[in-house]
């Protein structure tokens, strides 16, 4: 390792004034214990060969490294200009599948406390994410598609600015100086990458450039028009943050430079120091080469050896499953048998949390990771149950985004089929809505206008903001399920169906399924899901957390039988709270309650185009826009008369 020189004088006279550190600084070897100019977190460390390793295989962790002294980022109100490079790889544990990637930081703390690993780097949280108080700036190197953060390819660089969405990202690729051709480039090919980020304040300009070799070329791939002085603050500090999630991958810094008053010196990448692991390899190798030599003459006790071990595979192949065509494609990961077996207790009852009909769902806890997952083991006899199981792994398993229920990883053992899930540790909203399962638990107006609130938007990025459409077709409180928080997620997509955007007329026509109460009246005319089908779905769920009861009361009187006749029927004779659940006491916001009450009806309405998107409705749940007078508003602005206002059951009357 080597360092720059730097004066301590003016420190002395001004003792108020943070440690600044602004001539360049350059790492060609890092030193284990850790040199006082770094700052290790997480399970970042340095290896015996001198390499900055941020993170291992292990699942869920974080890795940090950061120049110990702040540096000053901003003089008089106005950023200055700063440049870096880097040497990294990233390896993989799943050869074809990269972990979550890293990030090179410029941060105003050295505190990251509450910051989540996965798709966060280690950096930001839910709640954290987007806040211009974070005064975060982050080149990341991301190795998975996240798609709740538009993340344009599994294999791209990003720049983020208090986010982890990126203001601007290219496919990772390098030029070579004469070519105009990008070449592309395996972030996770395990390969030594240099980076170079250059800001230059005068310009307003960002260009980030990458290379496999030790001169920089002339062409970056990212060259971005940005003012970073609304973002920095006078000192930052200065580094790298990575993280794993389900996928994981080691992070590796080989060198690294610095400088705030010019280029960054580039690395020489052949004089860096490498893994013991490739040196390892080789030596394996020799070692094969020389017993091949020193068995060659054993002809007849090799034969022996093939038979045995052909009789073995053979074996083996009886008992294994073929791996058919739609598990290559998989994002998550396929977990062994066993250890689901182990981590459930062997599927002991007392571990089981839940049931449908499809299955048992099992809490368990990983040996490895110590991670506590949800285990859905499908029915062997159900053969619904093996539809389900294929369509949630291929719907939900490249879905992203924090109200939905993150499928981890999938088993499959002799027929058997598994599914692993985050863990909700609330369960699911049905138990605190009914009161049932023992639950004495009775979630406040505020608990239950954010969980509304958190399935909006999980269903608005199901039906607008993924790559394709996604129907889910039985929304409702059992599959509404709350983390630790009280946090709610959308889950169970086993009847999911997918259809490319603005193709709506092209959706297949099917058998009807779903929960009656939840069930749209055109789908046993049609058989045909839409979002609208959904949204009849989601105004059910409205008035039953308002209501604590379900959509079809069976025990109760023919005129409160169905929920969604009974508040209507309240709304007309003007006392519509009569309908909230009588075990809030009284202590809502009657302006939301009526609000959402409101809502769920015209959620309700028995015409599909008289009932509000997924995105007109959080724009109804956040204020954005007031509720039409007449519950009856039509998309295209027209009104629909009070007296119009016909529910079926009325029809039938």
């Amino acid at each position: 390792m080597h360092l720059s020189p730097f004066p301590y004088l003016i420190l002395i006279l001004l003792p108020s004034i943070p440690l600044i550190h602004p001539q360049p600084f350059i790492f060609t070897t890092f030193t284990s214990p850790v040199s006082p100019p770094l700052t290790l977190n997480g399970i970042a460390n340095i290896t015996a060969d001198g390499i900055l390793k941020l993170t291992n295989a292990s699942s869920h962790q974080i890795g940090r490294c950061l120049y110990s002294n702040p540096i000053q980022f901003k003089s008089h109100n106005k950023s200055l200009s700063f440049s870096t490079a880097f040497v990294f790889s990233i390896v993989p544990n799943f050869k074809k599948l990269g972990g979550h990637g890293f990030a090179f930081t410029i941060s105003p703390t050295k505190d990251f406390t509450g910051a989540q690993p996965s798709q966060y780097l280690g950096l930001l949280n839910v709640t954290l994410n987007g806040n211009a108080s974070n005064h975060l700036f982050a080149v990341e190197f991301d190795t998975v598609q996240d798609f709740e953060f538009s993340d344009i390819n599994n294999n791209h660089v990003g720049v983020n600015v208090n986010k982890m969405k990126s203001v601007n990202s290219s496919k990772a690729g390098f030029f070579v100086d004469g070519n105009l051709t990008k070449q592309d480039l395996c972030l996770h090919s395990g390969k030594k990458i240099q980076a170079w980020i250059d800001y230059d304040a005068e310009k307003t300009e960002l260009n980030v450039t990458l290379s496999l070799f030790s001169n920089k070329p002339n062409t970056p791939i990212i060259s971005l028009p940005v003012d970073l002085s609304p973002v920095f603050q006078e000192y930052m500090y200065v580094g790298f943050s990575a993280s794993t999630g389900v996928l994981r991958s080691s992070h590796y810094i080989y060198g690294w430079s610095f400088n705030m008053s010019g280029k960054a010196e580039s690395l020489d990448v052949h004089q860096l120091p490498s893994l013991s692991q490739i040196n390892n390899n080789n030596k394996k190798k020799k070692m094969k080469t020389g017993v091949k030599v020193l068995f060659s003459g054993l002809v007849i006790l090799g034969g022996l050896i093939v038979v045995i071990v052909v009789i073995c595979v053979v074996k083996k192949l009886k008992k294994t499953e073929a791996v058919e065509d739609w598990e290559l494609d998989l994002g998550p990961r396929p977990f062994s048998y066993k250890e689901l077996k182990d981590a459930t207790k062997g599927f002991h009852e007392k571990q089981m949390v839940g049931f449908g009909g499809s299955g048992k769902v099992y809490k368990g806890v990983l040996s490895e990771s110590k991670m506590v997952i949800a285990v859905k083991r499908i029915s062997k006899k159900s053969k619904q149950g093996q539809k389900e199981f294929l369509s949630e792994i291929s719907t939900i398993g490249r879905l992203r985004h924090r109200s939905l229920v993150q499928l981890l990883g999938w088993s499959r053992n002799k027929g058997e089929l598994l599914l692993v899930y985050d863990f909700m540790a609330n369960g699911s909203l049905d138990k605190y809505v009914y009161m049932s399962n023992g639950s004495k638990v009775v979630l406040n107006w505020e608990q239950r206008f954010k969980i509304i609130n958190d399935v909006s938007y999980g269903l608005v990025y199901l039906h607008e903001e993924w790559e394709q459409t996604v129907l889910h077709r039985d929304v409702k409180a059992g599959n509404v399920l709350l983390d630790s928080d009280l946090n709610g997620r959308l889950g169970d997509f086993g009847l999911a169906k997918l259809y490319d955007h603005d193709s709506n007329s092209n959706v297949p026509t099917t058998r009807v399924v779903g929960t009656l109460g939840y069930l749209a009246p055109e789908l046993t005319r049609t058989g045909k899901p839409t979002t609208s089908s959904d949204v009849y779905a989601f105004g059910a769920l409205l008035l039953e957390v308002v209501c604590g009861r379900r959509p079809i009361e069976t025990k109760a009187s023919p005129e409160e039988m169905l929920l969604v006749d009974w508040v209507w029927d309240k709304w007309r004779e003007g006392c519509l709270v009569e309908v909230v659940d009588w075990r809030l006491k009284g202590e809502y916001n009657e302006t939301e309650v009526v609000m959402v009450l409101k809502l769920g009806l015209m959620c309700s309405r028995d015409e599909a185009s008289l009932r509000p998107s997924m995105r007109q409705v959080v724009r109804y749940l956040s204020g954005e826009v007031p509720l039409p007078e007449a519950l009856g508003s039509t998309c295209d602005g027209g009104v629909v008369k009070v007296d119009d206002c016909i529910t079926p059951m009325e029809k039938i009357k």
